[in-house]
Parts: structure tokens; sequence; C-alpha cells
């Protein structure tokens, strides 16, 4: 069942590089907790994303948008996406269940050996997906995959953001 806008979001908890637990529960943006989740170490799809948003990250700091990402990578592999990928700007966060992804409406896919970028895919792995959570846990937007490709873009990430605070712009999709 797909998360509905201005409903409860599921909980949210996973350990961090560098340390430290991270919980949704705990966050408290001006506007926005922004959770990207990536697929992993093995998809260098990614890799470009996520260092996309690296890049960009204070401009969401700017808005109010606290921002994290996570997937159901390994400690090790989500080390190894951090230092390689170059992602020394972002909350880096690893581990989350199969069962977890799934209540958050997130496809499930079976590794299906090496990829392009010369690592093997894990077993089972969530594909991509993104949301928006208010300050009072409820989901404002949110956007899932059932492939690596067609994400939606930072910059059209920020230009809604802008729009929405500015506007008082209501969550939609909740009907």
């Amino acid at each position: 069942m797909p998360l509905k806008p201005r409903q409860p979001v599921p909980a949210l908890e996973f350990d961090t590089i560098g340390g430290g637990r991270w919980s949704l529960a705990m966050q408290k943006p001006q506007h926005f907790t922004m959770i990207v989740f990536y697929r992993g170490l093995h998809c260098p799809v990614c890799r470009k994303y996520t260092s996309e948003l690296n890049g960009m990250i204070d401009e969401f700091n700017k808005r109010g948008v606290l921002t994290v990402i996570t997937s159901t990578d390994t400690r090790e592999r989500a080390e190894e996406t951090r230092t390689k990928w170059g992602l020394g700007n972002l909350t880096v966060g690893y581990g989350v269940s199969i069962d977890v992804a799934r209540q958050w409406g997130l496809y499930v896919s079976t590794g299906r050996g090496m990829t392009s970028a010369g690592v093997e895919e894990p077993a089972l792995f969530a594909e991509p997906g993104l949301f928006l959570v208010k300050p009072d846990g409820t989901l404002y937007w949110g956007s899932v995959s059932t492939m690596p490709f067609a994400r939606p873009h930072f910059n059209e990430i920020l230009q809604g953001v802008d729009f929405v605070i500015s506007k008082n712009y209501p969550a939609r999709g909740e009907a």
C-alpha cells in the first residue's frame, strides 16, 4: 500500500557512517526532512545522483530541509559508498531492512550479479525512493521507482520547496 500524503509515515531508524543512530522521529527541520533511499554501492546511477545532492546540500539547508541518504546496504558497503563516491557533506545511513523498505512503499529487487560498476548486487535490495516529510511526521511528497533511472532532479525539488514554502502549498494526492 503506498504512503498517503498528510498521513504519518512509518517509523524510520538506522545507523549512520561515522557513528550514531539516525531517527526520523528525532528530526526537527524548519520545513522538511528529505529522505533519499538509494539502491546501494553497486549502482552507478545512484553514485551520480547522490554526488549531485552532496554538492547541493547547502541549498537544502538554507531552505530548512534536513537531508539524509540511506540504503539496505551493510555498514562496510555504505562506508565504501561514502568514501569512493565523495559524499562527505551527506549523512549516509545503512542497514534499512527489506521489511522497512517495503513499509515505505519501496520496490525490492533480487540481485543479478556484477553490475557495470564492477560491484556485486546484494541478494535483495530496495529500489530508489525520495520523500519529503513534514516536521509533524506526515508525508508531504514522495517518489518511488522500480528502476534506477529517471529520478526527481534536485534542482526541481529546490524550486518546488521554494514554491510550497512561499505559497503554503498543501500536500497533494491524499484523496
